[in-house]
């Protein structure tokens, strides 16, 4: 399962992006590495990839993984035990959550504000991608969908590759401002979401939903790929709004009263 996270690692998220050029790649590391802890994606009591797996996907030396790694450890972040595997230690990342994505804290507004704005930011944001993603970005969209599929019983693996799955769509819509705006949103609850994730099922239909993401994108099928969106969204918020509550999601019936975005006149 460790190649499903060092896949994610390997790509840039969209805040620090812009900053490399004001960043040493030791710096560059042990932002993503905080990013997926910021977000709650790594817990305290995790586990990350080994030095040389990182290395080799980073395509960095290990003395800069290992500098990154000890960055982190310096801080608190990371627990660095001899003869045992790198953990999370705390979720605090301090300083380094300030270049991390997260400028619009979506913690202060409901679950419906966020879901009416990330289906409209969405919609957005899928319809330039389908019209400008490249092969090698549907490339990597079929990496990660094979790394999802590898890690069913696992998960934070899982979100991990969630995470990047759909960062690398909205990277690919061409607008820096709007693909921050939609991976904000992509945030919200993420706690929860590793908690709904946990349950039975749930991975598998997440995969489905991405997979027919996907077949729309390599088919530059806009209306399919906002409508796979819209499904996709429609799930998160009943399973969400269903752990929220304290209630059962209401599934199929929920699901079956989506409709597809109008086409615009």
């Amino acid at each position: 399962m460790e190649a499903a996270l060092v896949h994610v690692l390997a790509a840039s998220s969209t805040g620090l992006a812009r900053s490399l050029s004001r960043q040493t790649m030791r710096d560059v590391i042990a932002g993503k590495i905080a990013a997926l802890i910021a977000s709650r994606v790594l817990e305290p009591g995790d586990e990350i990839p080994s030095e040389r797996a990182l290395a080799a996907a980073l395509s960095v030396s290990r003395e800069t993984v290992r500098g990154a790694i000890q960055s982190l450890a310096a801080r608190g972040i990371l627990d660095v035990t001899h003869g045992t595997r790198t953990r999370v230690a705390k979720s605090d990342v301090g300083g380094l959550g300030l270049s991390l994505p997260g400028r619009l804290d979506v913690s202060d507004y409901t679950l419906d504000d966020v879901h009416a704005a990330r289906v409209l930011v969405e919609r957005q944001v899928v319809t330039e991608a389908t019209g400008r993603i490249s092969d090698d970005g549907l490339a990597t969209l079929g990496r990660s969908l094979a790394a999802q599929e590898a890690c069913l019983d696992d998960p934070v693996q899982f979100l991990i590759c969630d995470r990047e799955f759909h960062a690398a769509i909205y990277r690919s819509c061409g607008n820096v401002l709007l693909a921050d705006l939609a991976l904000d949103l992509y945030t919200y609850l993420l706690d929860s979401r590793r908690r709904i994730v946990s349950r039975p099922g749930r991975i598998a239909e997440s995969i489905a939903d991405h997979r027919a993401i996907l077949e729309a994108l390599a088919a530059h099928d806009a209306e399919a790929a906002v409508a796979a969106f819209a499904r996709h969204e429609m799930r998160i918020y009943h399973s969400t709004a269903a752990l929220l509550t304290g209630t059962e999601a209401r599934g199929a019936e929920a699901l079956s009263t989506v409709r597809e975005p109008d086409r615009e006149d």
